[in-house]
């Protein structure tokens, strides 16, 4: 096995509370070994020696850096379906239920913005993860079930519940886009409302009441408070947050009209950045990407036209513009780890969702509404600093006008995500570097045209004999 650009320790976490494995402080290159394996694919916060040979140390669900040895976990394993799986952030969240084997994790993609492969190595991860002596159980659980259909059709996600056991779902898929959200209101509306609508009801129908929602930080709108906690009113400005507002008030609904069924999350992601640090899965989106970072990356790397335009230099923060609070993805796809853990808490249930009335005139159900983000906020000529330093590429811009839809400031209080599901993500993160080496890892155009093979849905029978 080789390692990259040798250091004499590496610095790397895991997650409080959650047995997740997240970004290496350190710097970090990972390279892929003829046999496949990969360098230095765990991390924790404690220091390691850096290996030039053999398999890296395994480490348990403890923390704990043992021999390579690994026994079952005698704990149930929850069937869990996620939507939008293939995706950025949906392909981290598969991941770190993968690692945590409490989950048997099923998933359904049409790929509109996202891309087969991403499946087969968020598999391949997980699989890598396990020592020499797993059993075939661990190996079976360090799979995915992939589903391809589409969540605005029902009689695509009536085949996963006929299929499989679902125990919860965590609602990712959705279209993302502040600006495009206001050229084609009418799409996101009805991917992002219809399509909840049509799984809540296919979840009921199916004896499944327990859902982690992927909401978003754009349901604030430009908050007077920075950071901002979760009794900010919620007053969306793009039609993108208009309707994360609205899932979260229709699931809220569902929850307070049938109290003793229903346990709800939503967690509103800040900005997610970042990739695993194997380099095997990152942002790689369809098209011209839309969110900074992305962009920023693939104009370094040549994939498009280094033609970087800055909307807006003229906003009330401390270099005029918008500032968004970047927390990396494994952290965050972590704290989808939390919120499932949380729904069968009880604790999580002893308060009152912060910033939300009954529709019913009563103390509402299971329902709450959680901030993800590490709770600093940078600005975009500093993100443009950072990825020039992680590249090496001397970016030029163009400062043009405001982007309708965006904010001046959007960064998170996350204390009551802390406090209540055991949530954390450091400040100091190296999302750039790990940004970068996707980039170099997967090649100049990404997951989409990476000469990977393609993912099967033969997988599916993997978990059904």
């Amino acid at each position: 096995m080789k390692c990259g650009k040798p250091k004499p320790f590496m610095t790397v976490q895991i997650l409080v509370g959650t047995n997740i494995f997240t970004l290496a402080d350190g710097e970090l290159q990972t390279i892929l070994a003829s046999e496949g394996r990969l360098c230095f694919s765990l991390f924790f916060r404690i220091e390691i020696p850096c290996q030039t040979q053999g398999k890296p140390s395994w480490v348990s669900l403890a923390g704990q850096v043992t021999n390579p040895s690994f026994s079952s976990l005698n704990i149930p394993i929850h069937p869990y379906s996620s939507t939008g799986g293939a995706g950025y952030i949906g392909s981290h969240v598969l991941l770190c239920c993968l690692l945590t084997r409490k989950y048997k994790v099923i998933t359904i993609d049409n790929f509109h913005n996202s891309f087969p492969p991403a499946i087969e190595r968020v598999s391949r991860i997980a699989l890598n993860e396990l020592p020499n002596d797993a059993s075939e159980e661990d190996k079976l659980y360090s799979n995915v079930t992939l589903y391809e259909g589409d969540i605005t059709s029902k009689q695509d996600m009536e085949k996963i519940f006929q299929s499989e056991k679902v125990w919860g779902v965590i609602h990712i898929a959705a279209h993302k886009a502040v600006g495009e959200s206001g050229e084609k209101p009418i799409q996101y509306y009805e991917n992002n409302i219809t399509a909840t609508i049509n799984l809540l009801d296919v979840m009921d129908r199916h004896d499944c009441h327990h859902l982690v929602y992927s909401s978003s930080a754009t349901v604030y709108g430009a908050p007077t408070t920075i950071p901002i906690p979760e009794t900010t009113p919620l007053a969306p400005e793009s039609v993108y947050g208009r309707t994360k507002m609205m899932a979260e008030l229709i699931i809220k609904d569902l929850c307070d009209s049938q109290p003793t069924k229903w346990k709800a999350i939503s967690l509103r992601y800040f900005n997610p950045a970042g990739a695993h640090p194997s380099g095997l899965i990152g942002e790689d989106p369809v098209g011209k990407p839309g969110n900074l970072l992305p962009l920023l990356a693939q104009m370094a790397v040549g994939k498009i036209p280094h033609d970087l335009k800055v909307n807006g230099n003229d906003y009330p923060t401390r270099d005029g513009c918008c500032i968004r609070d970047y927390i990396h993805v494994m952290d965050l796809a972590g704290g989808h780890i939390n919120a499932l853990d949380g729904l069968d808490q009880d604790s999580t249930w002893s308060t009152p969702c912060a910033g939300f009335k009954s529709a019913f005139g009563t103390s509402g159900g299971k329902y709450k509404a959680y901030n993800l983000g590490k709770g600093r906020g940078q600005s975009v000529f500093e993100m443009i600093e950072a990825m020039r330093k992680a590249t090496g590429f001397d970016f030029k811009y163009e400062i043009i006008g405001r982007r309708p839809g965006d904010v001046p400031d959007l960064t998170a209080d996350p204390a009551l995500a802390r406090k209540e599901l055991g949530f954390n993500a450091p400040v100091q993160s190296r999302f750039t570097t790990t940004i970068a080496n996707w980039m170099k890892c997967v090649g100049i155009y990404g997951i989409g045209k990476a000469k990977t093979p393609k993912v099967c849905l033969f997988i599916s029978s993997l978990f059904n004999g």
